[in-house]
């Protein structure tokens, strides 16, 4: 009931274990109360949250559990996550992220969480950051304070951190080292019909179709309407048919379908509409994108007069 007052969604988990028991926990989860007291008046299940829908990012930092840590931590005497995590603020001249939400949890690990950023998808992770150090976020749930767990013949308890803090944002510094690479684009071919399409329009192609591939949630339309009005630019110039246009861009957003609700329909709502505003405005190219119509000769016949 607390978990859901701050809006987390909750679903249950094995009881004194870490996974949902329904199949379909991301979307289960709720906050009604109702349903809340329905599920645990048949069992005394964990408590799980959806990072997702619960707008968290939850720095998972464990101990070592009897592994060495890498050379590089040993030497700086890390033994825990939290030390590395702390380390690497320190490198990056930012101040160790601990004023927020913290649980510590029944293995001698601490889970901090943060408001996850709204221009940001950030995924799962599992030692990305660096030793001991996992997160939990879009696609992942994390086990709340009142859950147990039995460890070494005792039951043991995730506990919050006192006194209680809320929530910070994610620090910008980890924001960024969460954020994946961007992934290279699907490889576009252009017709033979474009004619004498120079490199300059291939290389827009690819530069719009990799802006589009790679757009965050919250920004897709903008990003697709815009990328359309550029590449209806060239095809208002004549360098680039009208088709291959869409198909391009159709290519680039496929990836986006089913994500958080985004259809192929939107996309190509989006893309007409960019399409016909750059059009109007075609892009003024020095190097003609195809030959000129051919004048008749002056040495041809002349039609008699009479």
């Amino acid at each position: 009931m607390a978990a859901a007052a701050r809006g987390w969604p909750v679903v249950p988990a094995r009881p004194d274990g870490k996974v949902p028991i329904l199949t379909d926990w991301d979307h289960t989860a709720t906050t009604n109360r109702a349903q809340i007291i329905a599920w645990w008046a048949a069992a005394p299940y964990n408590i799980a949250l959806s990072c997702r829908r619960a707008g968290l990012v939850v720095i998972d930092l464990d101990p070592a559990h009897g592994t060495p840590p890498p050379e590089q931590w040993a030497r700086r005497g890390a033994q825990h996550g939290r030390d590395v995590l702390r380390l690497l603020a320190h490198d990056l001249g930012e101040p160790d992220p601990t004023d927020t939400y913290t649980v510590l949890t029944p293995s001698g690990g601490e889970h901090r969480y943060f408001h996850a950023p709204h221009h940001l998808e950030l995924h799962n992770t599992a030692g990305t950051l660096g030793w001991r150090i996992d997160t939990r976020a879009h696609g992942g749930s994390i086990i709340a304070a009142g859950s147990t767990r039995r460890l070494e013949g005792r039951t043991r308890l995730y506990r919050p951190v006192q006194p209680i803090q809320p929530v910070a944002v994610l620090p910008l510094w980890l924001a960024t080292a969460l954020t994946p690479p961007p992934a290279p684009a699907p490889a576009i071919g252009l017709t033979p019909a474009l004619g004498n399409a120079h490199a300059y329009v291939a290389a827009a192609v690819r530069g719009e179709t990799a802006t589009v591939h790679n757009a965050q949630v919250g920004t897709r339309a903008r990003t697709l309407f815009v990328s359309a009005i550029k590449l209806g630019q060239l095809v208002g110039a004549g360098c680039l048919h009208r088709t291959d246009a869409i198909t391009a861009l159709l290519t680039a957003a496929a990836g986006h379908e089913g994500v958080d609700g985004w259809t192929r329909a939107e996309s190509l709502h989006h893309i007409k509409n960019g399409l016909a505003r750059g059009v109007r405005e075609p892009r003024v190219i020095s190097t003609p994108c195809s030959p000129k119509p051919r004048q008749q000769s002056n040495s041809q016949p002349r039609r008699p007069t009479r």
